[in-house]
């Protein structure tokens, strides 16, 4: 009696994997679920070739990718601070708040590269001041901007 059946999922499946994977399975939940749903194939030589030259091209798009993000790190960090102009109340308080979007049009306006909002993380920035942001690239990249919030 088999113990264990080796597919290679052709969806992603919760709790078990991604497109692609090399998965072990009990060999009833293969032949009753995921064969006939069509979200796993039997793995043979040729579709584990497949699956291989798969992920060899993922990692290479991931090699490039992270290469992009250290160049981009190198540019931002050029820019030795940003200037954010805010309109001030009493006390050096801006009406508002400086936001992701604010420091990503800086960005733009300042270097003319394109940064993803939801990668900046800002302090709550409430007063006139300099404060420091963190702009996630990449996975493992990350750069550090001086945001300096000026009255205007």
């Amino acid at each position: 009696m088999v113990k264990r059946v080796q597919l290679v999922l052709t969806q992603d499946v919760s709790k078990l994997g991604k497109l692609g994977d090399l998965v072990d399975v009990a060999p009833g939940y293969a032949r009753n679920y995921l064969i006939p749903q069509k979200l796993a194939t039997h793995a043979t030589p040729g579709i584990l070739k497949q699956v291989e030259r798969r992920r060899e091209q993922e990692r290479q798009r991931q090699l490039e990718l992270r290469q992009q993000a250290l160049e981009q790190k190198a540019a931002l960090e050029k820019v030795s601070s940003l200037q954010i102009a805010k309109q001030v109340g009493e006390n050096e308080a801006i009406f508002g708040t400086v936001t992701a979007q604010d420091v990503a049009d800086a960005i733009k306006a300042a270097t003319g590269q394109e940064v993803d909002r939801r990668g900046i993380t800002l302090p709550d920035i409430n007063h006139l001041g300099t404060y420091k942001a963190d702009i996630k690239l990449h996975s493992d990249v990350t750069a550090q901007l001086n945001i300096e919030v000026v009255a205007s």
